[in-house]
């Protein structure tokens, strides 16, 4: 009752990696899920440090009613600057809990699991956005872990990319980035500029690492194009006003200085927002063909909670989940109290 398991990173990715198609179908089911009521997600919790202004540790706690339910958090640093050190931005733990005791039962590496579900819901939501898996032009700006596993998810899910521009300030980032994608049969080309790189993609995908809006142009994205703005703070209000706009959840994207809520601050209202990827997988989002397609997915709690249960069953059965015996004092006491008065008793 009172089990508690452990995770690796490196078997988490292995996981992710035989079942990246069925990663997609765990986020396109939570998002319906969220969009039913199925479930708990608070505001994220931001703790910041003065000294070190571009640094944050995020607190994501969830839960998913519905059952099987379960309810969770994601605790995951953000430090930017570990990219110099040659070592991730990202950092993450996740924990699992049971519903009837309140109990943790599971400790998950969560670094794998948040790119999976970021690049998932990429994925999902580039597909109804585009309106198939082939491309003659994929953009990728910003060359990183993110960026990295959108690729392996369009790859996985079987789209046909005619090539893979590439765009990165850091010039050998940029050149790892387009080896990779021509690793996965998607030719990849290193842009020489942002503009050279989103020009004629039908899709464009934006992960770099940006604080604040360095996109203001309007007409920076074509009509039409479908934007993923995975790193929610790259695009300037102006553009916002101008494109059809889609959140994975209105509230929580209107915070924490994002495109959109920059957008809400500037010009006093959401009427720019069209809905939310729950109105889009339900089909009920009419869009304007004139306006370029932003997608601006926040982060949802629930969505870790789901891969994570999901990579920790898979986990189980392929006995790559480590076992803690006796990790909870208390109840390892009651454990044992309890049998030797049921000793005596008989």
């Amino acid at each position: 009752m009172f089990d508690f398991h452990v995770m690796r990173g490196p078997d988490i990715r292995a996981l992710i990696a035989e079942s990246r198609p069925g990663v997609v179908d765990t986020v396109r089911r939570t998002y319906l899920a969220h969009h039913a009521g199925e479930t708990i997600n608070p505001n994220s919790y931001f703790l910041r440090f003065p000294d070190h202004p571009s640094a944050r540790i995020i607190a994501l706690p969830a839960a998913l009613t519905a059952a099987p339910a379960v309810a969770g958090i994601k605790w995951i640093g953000s430090f930017p600057v570990n990219v110099r050190r040659n070592v991730p931005r990202a950092s993450a733990l996740l924990i699992l809990n049971d519903m009837e005791t309140g109990y943790p039962y599971a400790c998950l590496e969560a670094a794998q699991i948040s790119a999976a579900r970021t690049a998932a819901s990429a994925v999902l939501a580039a597909e109804r956005l585009h309106g198939s898996r082939q491309a003659e032009k994929i953009a990728v700006v910003g060359a990183g872990v993110i960026s990295r596993n959108v690729l392996e998810f369009l790859h996985d899910l079987g789209w046909r990319i005619g090539e893979v521009a590439v765009h990165d300030l850091d010039p050998p980032s940029a050149d790892r980035a387009a080896g990779f994608a021509s690793s996965l049969d998607f030719p990849g080309r290193v842009a020489g500029s942002l503009a050279a790189a989103v020009q004629g993609a039908g899709v464009v995908v934006l992960a770099t690492t940006a604080a604040v809006p360095y996109l203001h142009d309007e007409n920076t994205f074509e009509p039409g194009q479908t934007v993923l703005n995975l790193s929610l703070r790259d695009i300037g209000p102006e553009i916002i006003l101008a494109a059809n706009n889609i959140l994975d959840d209105v509230d929580h994207c209107l915070t924490a200085g994002t495109s959109p809520h920059l957008a809400e601050q500037k010009f006093g209202h959401r009427h720019f927002i069209d809905g939310t990827i729950g109105d889009l997988l339900l089909g009920d989002l009419p869009l304007d063909e004139r306006k370029p397609r932003i997608f601006s997915p926040f982060g949802l709690g629930v969505l870790d909670l789901a891969v994570g249960r999901e990579v920790l069953n898979a986990g189980r059965t392929s006995g790559r989940v480590l076992a803690v015996p006796n990790f909870f004092a208390e109840t390892a006491r009651w454990d044992h109290d309890t049998v030797h008065t049921t000793s005596q008793g008989d």
